[in-house]
């Protein structure tokens, strides 16, 4: 994908979006076992205290710096953590390349990981690249993606956190284990809830973890059904704003479109992290049907209205449950674990 396509694409549908005649309203403001899910006390915010305690400024200046050549690289850094920790937890698994001639790819390589930008996996290896330099072979790439994450959140505007530190790097990465323990674009909410379950989050995890789809963009295969075709019916999904609906169909035909034109998650501010995500689904301008039904299903939608109203109050959440998410499927001990040097290979 040329970046230059995509840059367009994005600044076409921005400008659309932006343009479109909204409502002031909408600007205000599979089950694991135990050991898996129960969240490691090893892991600490001093844990690099004595044997690297410069890692968060070293990390840091790498992060900022891509922040400002590549803005991209903050919502896809993002996602590149989510899709890590969902996938074997939170374990650094998908930085790891497909060896050459073998028959199972690596989970980067899995069809749902094709799309990761590669702004992303660039920033954690050049961040590794400055530790290493400095702390040889005592941080893992595992918390190197953590902490980066943390500081693309907080560079898009949203809360600062504390990140706690010790996981190590797995020694598993298979493409075959991706697509069933990531959310799906058309996920109902039962199959997002029981996702969710079995990584040890709770609904409010799920509504709070979601809305870090104030930022970032999906390409039209995501939501190209929506369109034209919503659950088989041959026509477009009535839960989604004419305005919304129009704009979508002027980029994304139904077929042999441009597969670089991108939407923005959040129509309304698509550049700063805020909870107009929340406001949007209320007023039918989810981007996903996964994201929409949110809003729709009971279990889900007095939380949406809730954090709807209260901006710090989503901050508050969300750094709550980033660290919850950030615990998931830690590995410690050279039995399940290792420190990486380079981030796409396993330590010899």
């Amino acid at each position: 994908m040329s970046s230059f396509s995509t840059a367009t694409s994005f600044m076409f549908l921005c400008f659309f979006f932006l343009n479109l005649p909204f409502s002031k309203s909408l600007f205000k403001s599979p089950p694991i076992n135990a050991a898996l899910r129960r969240a490691p006390r090893q892991l600490s915010v001093n844990y690099y205290a004595k044997s690297c305690p410069q890692v968060e400024s070293m990390v840091g200046s790498v992060t900022s710096n891509m922040f400002k050549e590549a803005p991209a690289s903050g919502p896809a850094t993002i996602r590149l953590f989510f899709h890590d920790c969902f996938v074997e937890g939170c374990d650094g698994s998908i930085l790891i390349s497909s060896k050459a001639g073998s028959k199972e790819l690596a989970e980067k390589d899995a069809e749902d990981n094709k799309d990761l930008a590669k702004e992303a996996f660039e920033g954690i290896i050049k961040a590794k690249a400055v530790v290493e330099s400095k702390c040889p072979g005592v941080v893992s790439c595992a918390d190197i993606l953590a902490i980066a994450t943390r500081d693309f959140v907080h560079f898009v505007g949203g809360p600062h956190y504390q990140v706690k530190k010790g996981r190590w790097d797995g020694k598993i990465s298979k493409a075959s284990r991706v697509h069933q323990n990531l959310p799906q674009s058309n996920s109902t909410v039962d199959q997002l809830l029981k996702l969710f379950s079995s990584k040890g989050l709770t609904p409010e995890d799920l509504v709070v973890l979601s809305g870090a789809h104030t930022i970032g963009f999906a390409h039209c295969k995501q939501f190209v059904n929506r369109l034209y075709n919503y659950k088989g019916t041959k026509k477009p999904d009535p839960y989604m704003d004419p305005r919304l609906f129009k704009a979508l169909k002027m980029s994304c035909p139904q077929f042999g479109g441009n597969v670089d034109i991108v939407a923005p998650f959040d129509v309304t501010t698509p550049f700063s992290f805020d909870n107009a995500y929340y406001g949007n689904l209320e007023a039918k301008l989810g981007l996903l049907a996964s994201d929409q039904a949110l809003s729709l299903d009971p279990r889900t939608k007095s939380l949406v209205q809730e954090l709807a109203k209260d901006k710090p109050k989503f901050f508050k959440a969300f750094a709550a449950a980033m660290e919850k998410m950030g615990d998931i499927g830690v590995k410690r001990g050279r039995k399940h674990g290792e420190f990486r040097k380079d981030c796409t290979m396993h330590h010899m």
